[in-house]
């Protein structure tokens, strides 16, 4: 509701407006009852031409100013939906890109689609409440006024009959709350399973699990259909009260009301005009059932955003939930100061301490253990890390995602031309040549008919596994970062291009803190320092051909078998390969 609240009070000027017209509207429409009520008895009884020639003109005019404000009304509350809409695709977007690379290991990615696709929506449409919502309430009141001044018991009647109207569909909503609530969660992970089956299908086919994977899908769109069938149930329930009870209302209204022109208490002209505002009063009741439907929906849609927004910094060691329009974490108060210039890493867990400068290698047996050491040196978890003896959860976000950045080797490749993936539109073509070079991609940009203009599909489906992984590291090295975080930068290529990569990226980051987590030893191979990551502690350190010789574990690791003579091997890696 704080959320829903922020959207309204985000455009105080334009649903006020909406609310005014909404009012005008609704009150006008118990306007026409007046009207013919003043025809039949002035012109009609009385037989007179002239009055009944007024009156039907009033009647007319009053239909045009309607239809104005109807339509003002109308095109208002759209305004309002418009910028509800917006303005909340424009918070999850800044959000988003601000958790960046910790999003996906927080929140599934089918949660952010159907967040993005449909909760924007439901959660926007809550404010029409704004505008025809409030109308319905003072138009309640001011027929409820008027059948006073003809007949109280009427009046009784109406100011009665519309509570019960509420109090008859209020447990139908508190069910339709709960049952949107679980079909919204299942709808989300089942958008995020069929997308993980999708991005993997090629690798289901191989391993001939992809009729699992189907079959468990179907299973889990079964249950989503009968999550479905509940809710839409419920729904119908809900449907059907709205246009029966108001019905039912009306018939015991209009029946008393003919009893009391039979009896003479009110008069023929009297009797049409009851019927008129009872039957004008269905449209606010509608509008007040469709209402508590929409804020039902809108609710359960507002909390699946606030959820996602509250996955926040204080997941990576930021403040906390922050709501928006709150202070923004570069700036927020506290923030520990960032060490000014080069500064050693250390990560308590492992026992691992990068040293500024220089090239360190970290060879892991487990790849859960060398992903969970690069989420922590990049302040993707809360942790003990330091940087340069400052806590690094201590120090401003924003601060921390400029200056050190983890690379994977399989991070996200957006649409775009080449050059827009590595840089943007306004690259420097020098800068962008050097870091393709040290990726050597090369020959991927020579390969391409318009070279760095040419566009390249969402996830880089145009090009193969190894372009992909040599784009990825090119557009890393591209941002010369002055922390730069490598998780196995080159499994995807070859040994003679991973050889290249190796030596170039040592000259390209010399006099710069560079960490490469792998298991090459051509890449270890170039490392200043290599440290071997064993049951999730440090075990040795050292050079790549010390460790090769007192340690065998880390022997084990990283040797590979290779019978071509011409490979290129780097200073100090003899004996690496058998």
């Amino acid at each position: 509701m704080r959320y829903l609240w922020w959207l309204v009070r985000c455009q105080p000027g334009r649903v006020l407006r909406g609310s005014l017209l909404g009012t005008v509207w609704m009150v006008g429409l118990s306007a026409r009852p007046y009207l013919i009520y003043r025809a039949v008895d002035d012109g009609l009884r009385a037989h007179d031409t002239r009055a009944l020639a007024l009156w039907v003109a009033a009647i007319v005019v009053a239909g045009v100013a309607l239809s104005f404000v109807g339509t003002m009304r109308h095109r208002t509350m759209t305004f309002i939906r418009e910028d509800a809409k917006a303005r909340s695709a424009e918070v999850l977007l800044r959000h988003l890109s601000r958790i960046g690379a910790a999003l996906p290991r927080r929140v599934a990615s089918g949660e952010v689609a159907t967040v993005g696709g449909s909760d924007i929506n439901w959660a926007a449409d809550v404010l029409t409440l704004t505008g025809p919502g409030v109308g319905a309430v003072v138009a309640y009141g001011v027929i409820a006024v008027v059948l006073w001044s003809i007949s109280p018991t009427l009046a009784l009647c109406v100011l009665v009959g519309v509570p019960v109207v509420g109090l008859v569909v209020g447990p139908l909503l508190r069910r339709l709350e709960r049952a949107e609530s679980v079909y919204r969660g299942q709808q989300g992970a089942l958008t995020a399973r069929s997308g993980d089956i999708v991005a993997g299908l090629r690798v289901l086919a191989g391993v001939g699990g992809r009729d699992l994977f189907a079959r468990r899908y179907a299973a889990r769109s079964q249950d989503l259909r009968a999550e479905g069938y509940r809710v839409g149930a419920v729904n119908s329930w809900i449907d059907a009260a709205t246009v029966a009870i108001p019905g039912l209302f009306l018939a015991a209204v209009v029946w008393l009301t003919a009893r009391m022109a039979v009896s003479g208490d009110v008069t023929v002209g009297e009797l049409v005009a009851v019927y008129g505002y009872v039957a004008t009063l269905i449209v606010p009741v509608w509008f007040l059932m469709e209402g508590s439907y929409q804020l039902i929906r809108g609710r359960v849609a507002a909390r699946r955003i606030a959820d996602l927004l509250s996955v926040s910094t204080d997941d990576v060691g930021g403040p906390g939930r922050r709501w928006p329009g709150s202070v923004p974490d570069a700036r927020r108060p506290g923030a520990l100061t960032a060490p000014t210039g080069p500064a050693d890493l250390h990560d308590p867990v492992t026992g691992l301490t990068v040293r500024a400068g220089r090239l360190t290698g970290v060879a892991a047996d487990d790849p859960a253990a060398a992903v969970a050491l690069a989420d922590r040196l990049g302040r993707y978890v809360v942790s003990g890390t330091t940087w340069g003896g400052v806590p690094l959860t201590g120090v401003a976000l924003d601060e921390v995602r400029e200056r050190i950045l983890v690379a994977d080797h399989d991070s996200y490749l957006f649409a775009g031309t080449l050059r827009d993936i590595l840089h943007g539109a306004h690259a420097d073509d020098d800068r962008i040549g050097a870091a393709l070079r040290v990726a050597s991609a090369e020959d991927v940009v020579d390969a391409l008919p318009a070279r760095l203009d040419t566009p390249i599909d969402a996830r880089g489906r145009t090009l193969s596994g190894g372009q992909r992984q040599r784009v990825r590291l090119a557009r890393a090295l591209h941002t010369e970062p002055e922390v730069l975080i490598l998780v196995d930068p080159t499994s995807a290529v070859d040994a003679h291009t991973e050889a290249r990569i190796a030596e170039r990226l040592r000259a390209a980051r010399a006099g710069r803190t560079t960490v490469v987590i792998t298991t090459s030893p051509l890449l270890l191979g170039r490392a200043d320092l290599v440290a071997h990551l064993s049951a999730g502690r440090i075990t040795a350190t050292g050079s790549h051909a010390d460790l090769l010789d007192q340690d065998a574990d880390y022997r084990h690791l990283v040797a590979r078998d290779s019978e071509d003579p011409d490979l290129e091997q780097p200073a100090g890696t003899e004996g690496a390969y058998r």
